[in-house]
């Protein structure tokens, strides 16, 4: 697919809150065009870890040891609002749709929230849409506490236009159902009252409510049966390690190369697609690395990084199977992950890679390949 490109030289001055300095980088970058409508919507996991604070003084420590994944940005603050501005502006011109910020709550407020508030004062914003994946691991310790926290979605987020909506509801991804049932059980409530109440602030807040999307592997138990009675909208995942078919008697080793981790998440796909009474937000992965963050169990299963063309391979089997059930997959992917550094998990353009990975994006799922 051939691209139209404009030279532009950037200068980007990051001067920043929330302690993190200044940052100025030079750059020349041959960007493409701006990316066309497509049929598809693509969005994009972010990890708000990357200013101090975050991981101590310096977020970066380790993953400075991995020089091959240093940001084409430099040693960047996520809560800068001209690091969001360039994100942002890459993310459209290369047909990132939305991107999904990993939302925390801890000890009755909210943390790692300096990127989204940067998103916030971005110009760009109006170029890519917004949502919440709530990482409930860390989860709410009450009733009143879940109920300030959403609350706080409402006043904050889900009534801004630029938030991402289907069925014209703000959509909210959920990390881990099975720490939302024992949250429930914790408050003194049953699970499916925590998103009924939910959404009743967010009708009284003049939403339609809230769409809410789980976050499940191919079991029969979550995706089939749990996430209905849950009162879930929708199923996606934040990433897969090993494959699944319904059952934990299926569940195949975790993967020892990009290719295997391919095999593992289309063997969810399918099972989820075919089995589950809901629709799919299909997930995708750049691959899994995570010795940065002390290393996998199986240390093998930190070869799982795919190159940008085993990547493309992937993103076009996802492709198929939003063509071969659009009915189901609402033709909605997302994408794990922008900036998962410590994880391996990113297609944020980096010094080694470029925009190698983001060119896959736009080639499998640009304007072109519109039905």
């Amino acid at each position: 697919m051939r691209m139209t490109s404009t030279t532009r030289s950037r200068r980007l001055a990051a001067r920043m809150s929330a302690g993190c300095g200044v940052l100025l980088l030079a750059t020349t970058l041959a960007l493409p065009a701006l990316a066309q409508e497509s049929d598809y919507s693509i969005g994009v996991f972010y990890y708000p870890g990357w200013s101090p604070g975050a991981r101590g003084p310096d977020p970066w420590s380790a993953i400075k040891p991995y020089p091959k994944r240093e940001p084409k940005l430099g040693w960047y603050c996520d809560g800068a609002v001209e690091t969001l501005s360039t994100q942002l502006d890459w993310m459209h011109r290369y047909g990132i749709d939305y991107v999904v910020f990993d939302g925390y709550w801890r000890n009755g407020g909210p943390q790692l929230e300096q990127s989204l508030k940067a998103y916030l004062q971005a110009p760009q914003r109006q170029q890519v849409h917004f949502s919440l994946l709530w990482a409930n691991h860390w989860a709410s310790s009450s009733l009143a506490d879940f109920d300030a926290m959403v609350a706080y979605w409402v006043r904050n987020y889900l009534t801004r236009p630029e938030y991402l909506r289907i069925d014209d509801k703000p959509v909210i991804f959920i990390f881990s159902p099975d720490q939302l049932v024992d949250s429930a059980k914790s408050m003194g409530a049953p699970a499916p009252d925590l998103l009924e109440r939910a959404r009743k602030q967010a009708v009284r807040a003049g939403l339609k409510g809230i769409y809410f999307v789980m976050a499940t592997p191919a079991l029969e138990f979550w995706a089939k049966t749990k996430a209905p009675e849950l009162g879930f909208d929708a199923l996606s995942a934040y990433n897969y390690h090993f494959g699944l078919k319904g059952s934990s008697a299926s569940r195949t080793p975790a993967s020892r190369s990009f290719s295997e981790l391919d095999d593992a998440y289309r063997m969810n796909w399918n099972w989820i697609v075919g089995h589950a009474p809901l629709p799919y937000i299909v997930p995708m992965s750049a691959g899994w690395d995570k010795r940065p963050w002390g290393g996998s169990g199986d240390p093998r299963h930190d070869d799982s990084v795919g190159s940008a063309d085993e990547f493309a391979r992937h993103l076009r089997a996802a492709r198929a199977l939003m063509d071969a059930q659009p009915a189901k997959t609402l033709r909605m992917g997302v994408i794990c992950c922008w900036n998962e550094f410590g994880e391996g998990s990113v297609i944020e353009p980096t010094r080694q890679a470029g925009f190698d990975y983001l060119e896959r994006v736009r080639e499998v799922f640009g304007a072109g390949h519109s039905r």
